[in-house]
């Protein structure tokens, strides 16, 4: 079975080929996404929110990254893996981004990295372009600057905004980014730089007609728990579609066993040896 590369994925585009991608941030979620045939399986730092209940995606760390994509690359025959390259690991310097990027491929297994932002990090997409390494851009909203914006909202709503989103993704491909992700922008916006550039885009709350789609894994399963203290699962922003809604199947699982356990009845007989 033929290993799926960043070549591959530009090509889709050309094909006019849909891009379905995830993430994933351990080994049997990430076995399930590529015997299902996933294409790109995006090892996010995302992992900071949805697996260790972090306010944002801002203290994660590469150690964090690595140790995920590792897991991630394990289970994963055919996908192409992406990892993220979290805050603080690109931003500093070129060479904080070459060294990051680097770890993340040597160290993680990654096949590609995702860096956030636009005319800013062209500096350092490209120089790790350079070292061989391909890179997914990330434009539009960028949780990394969550502070900046002042929460997650939608942006590129007024026309200067959104033409220097446009500007972003030609120079991220100028840069050589492989892909662009587009994240909570208008889908009229995400239609024009879909039709700028001639590397696929990856759209996230960015409307039908980006080249690919992607979600959070936890989110499209429906495994958001309720926050400390409160009894009402948090709401899932507006673009998410929820394929399945683990959480209360898992939830009634752990409880019947906790009953089996308190009255006796686990482990019956059949489970003994």
């Amino acid at each position: 079975m033929k290993r799926i590369t960043a070549p591959d994925i530009t090509a889709m585009k050309r094909g006019k080929m849909k891009i379905a991608v995830l993430t994933a941030y351990n080994f049997h979620i990430a076995k399930i996404l590529d015997l299902a045939g996933i294409p790109v399986i995006l090892v996010g730092d995302s992992a900071g929110m949805v697996e260790a209940g972090m306010d944002t995606t801002l203290q994660v760390t590469v150690d964090e990254v690595i140790y995920h994509t590792r897991s991630v690359v394990r289970a994963v025959r055919r996908s192409l893996v992406v990892a993220d390259m979290p805050f603080g690991s690109y931003q500093v310097s070129v060479v904080e981004a070459k060294k990051n990027a680097v770890r993340l491929v040597k160290e993680g297994g990654a096949q590609a990295v995702k860096v956030e932002g636009g005319k800013k990090t062209c500096e350092a997409v490209k120089a790790v372009v350079d070292l061989d390494i391909p890179v997914m851009g990330h434009i539009g909203l960028t949780p990394q600057s969550v502070h900046k914006f002042g929460g997650y909202k939608v942006q590129g709503k007024g026309r200067a905004e959104a033409k220097d989103i446009i500007r972003d993704a030609r120079l991220l491909e100028k840069a050589g980014a492989f892909a662009i992700v587009l994240e909570c922008i208008p889908a009229a916006l995400a239609r024009e730089v879909t039709k700028a550039v001639s590397v696929p885009t990856i759209g996230i709350g960015a409307g039908p007609y980006c080249d690919g789609q992607v979600l959070v894994i936890n989110d499209m399963l429906g495994l958001n728990a309720p926050a400390d203290g409160s009894e009402q699962r948090p709401a899932m922003p507006r673009f998410v579609k929820k394929y399945a809604d683990l959480y209360p199947v898992m939830t009634k699982a752990v409880c019947e066993f906790k009953e089996e356990v308190e009255s006796g009845k686990f482990p019956s007989k059949e489970h003994c040896y």
